[in-house]
C-alpha cells in the first residue's frame, strides 16, 4: 500500500457480510486444473463430442473462468496490473456482486446521488438494503458535500451501518463530470466502500480516477466495453480495485460468468485501437454538432453540458409530447421527465451524422408546428 495513504488502518474484512466471510467458494473444474490443449478433459461433464457449432470453435468447453487473456489486454490498455481487474457479465453483475459481498439485508445503508444510474437502487432493493438518497445540487448536478458529511458522520446507531457509496462520473442521465476533488474527499471521509462508475470516462476530457486505486483501498472503479468500445452486446463490465477486493469478487462470482465468444471478440476488438480512436473522434465531433444544433431549436430550453456520448435536454413544454412524436417517427430517445431534477428532460444519445440530422429535422418540425398552433 502507498505509504502516504490515509487508510493504513483500513479494515476490509469488517465490511464484508459475515456469511460471505465464512463461505467455502465453489472451485470450478477450470480453476482446479487450468486448460492445456494437449490434455484430455473428462472432469467438467462437458460434451466431448462437441456441438453443432464446434467446427467454428470449442463451444462445447467452458470458458476461462478468470478471463486471463482478456485481462492482460485490458491491463495493458489501462496500465493496471491484471490482478486488480475483475470482469463481469456487464457492470450490472458487478454492482450486484458488490451488494452481495459488502451489504447485509435489513441492516446496512447504501448511499446514492440521484439523478443517477437506476441499477444502484434496483439492485439495492433486491438485496433488501436501505437506500439513502442525497440528491445532486440542482442544475449543477454536483455532490452536496454538506449533506454527505452529515449522513456519513451519523454513526450513533451501531446496528445500522453506511457500507457503500455509488458515484457515477460522468453521470447518467445528466452527462456531466462530478468534480474529482469532491469525489476524493468523499472517499477519504467514508469508512465504507466507494464505487466510482466510469462507464462514460472515455468520452470525457477529465482523467480517470484509476491512478488513485493504490491510495484508497476502499475504492472500486467500474468501467465497461459497452460504450466507447461499442461492445454492448458482449456484456463485459470491468471492476478495478485492490487485489484484496478483487480476490473476494473472484471467490463469490458465478464460475463461468463471461462467455467464450465475449472473451475472444473483446480481445480482437481491443487489438484494433486505431478504429476505436477513429470512432471516438467521430462521436466527439458529432456531440459538438448535435449540441450546437439542438441549442438553436426554439422548443429546447437547455442542453446540459456533456462529457458522455449523450445529452440531457430540457424541453420548454411537457417532454412526453415530443418523446411520443419522435417515437411515431421511428426515433427512440429516453424520457427522463419523471426522474428527480430532470423534469421535462429527454436523454438523447449521440448517433451517426445521418441519425443526428434526422433527429434535428424532426425536432425542428415539431417545434415549428407547435409554434403555429
Amino acid at each position: 500500500m502507498n505509504k502516504n495513504s490515509c487508510y493504513s488502518d483500513f479494515d476490509l474484512v469488517s465490511l464484508i457480510r459475515k456469511n460471505i466471510l465464512n463461505i467455502n467458494p465453489y472451485i470450478s473444474a477450470r480453476i482446479e486444473h487450468k486448460e492445456k490443449k494437449d490434455s484430455i478433459f473428462l472432469d467438467a461433464n462437458e460434451n466431448s463430442f462437441g456441438s453443432p457449432f464446434s467446427f467454428y470453435n470449442s463451444y462445447n468447453r467452458y470458458p476461462d473462468p478468470l478471463q486471463e487473456k482478456l485481462k492482460k489486454k485490458i491491463s495493458y490498455i489501462k496500465n493496471i496490473d491484471s490482478s486488480k481487474i475483475f470482469l463481469g457479465n456487464g457492470s450490472d453483475e458487478i454492482i450486484d456482486l458488490i451488494y452481495r459481498i459488502f451489504s447485509c439485508p435489513g441492516k446496512d445503508n447504501v448511499i446514492i446521488f440521484p439523478p443517477t444510474y437506476g441499477m444502484y437502487e434496483v439492485s439495492g432493493r433486491i438485496h433488501g438494503v436501505n437506500i439513502i438518497k442525497i440528491p445532486l445540487i440542482k442544475e449543477k448536478y454536483q455532490l452536496n458535500l454538506k449533506e454527505i458529511k452529515k449522513v456519513i458522520s451519523d454513526s450513533s446507531n451501531s446496528f445500522i451501518k453506511n457500507k457503500i457509496i455509488f458515484i457515477c462520473s460522468p453521470n447518467n442521465p445528466t452527462g456531466n463530470d462530478i468534480i474529482k476533488e469532491d469525489i476524493k474527499l468523499v472517499i477519504k471521509k467514508f469508512s465504507g466502500i466507494v464505487v466510482i462508475d466510469e462507464a462514460y470516462i472515455d468520452f470525457s476530457s477529465k482523467k480517470s480516477i484509476l491512478n488513485e486505486i493504490d491510495n484508497f483501498p476502499n475504492l472500486i472503479v467500474l468501467q465497461t466495453l459497452s460504450k466507447s468500445w461499442g461492445l454492448a452486446g458482449l456484456r463485459i463490465g470491468i471492476a478495478i480495485a485492490s487485489k484484496a477486493i478483487i480476490s473476494w469478487m473472484n471467490k463469490i462470482k458465478f464460475p463461468y460468468n463471461v462467455s467464450i465468444n465475449s472473451q475472444e471478440i473483446a480481445i480482437k476488438a481491443l487489438e484494433n485501437k486505431d478504429l476505436f480512436f477513429y470512432n471516438l473522434k467521430n462521436i466527439l465531433s458529432e456531440r459538438e454538432y448535435l449540441k450546437n444544433s439542438l441549442k438553436n431549436i426554439p422548443i429546447i430550453d437547455k442542453v446540459y453540458p456533456s462529457s458522455s456520448n449523450f445529452f440531457l435536454v430540457k424541453i420548454n413544454s411537457p417532454s412526453i409530447h415530443l418523446y411520443k412524436y419522435l417515437i411515431n417517427n421511428k426515433i427512440i430517445v429516453r424520457d427522463r421527465s419523471k426522474v428527480i431534477l430532470c423534469e421535462n428532460c429527454l436523454r438523447i444519445t449521440v448517433g451517426t451524422h445521418e441519425e443526428n440530422e434526422c433527429l434535428i429535422n424532426n425536432i425542428e418540425k415539431y417545434s415549428h408546428d407547435r409554434k403555429k398552433k
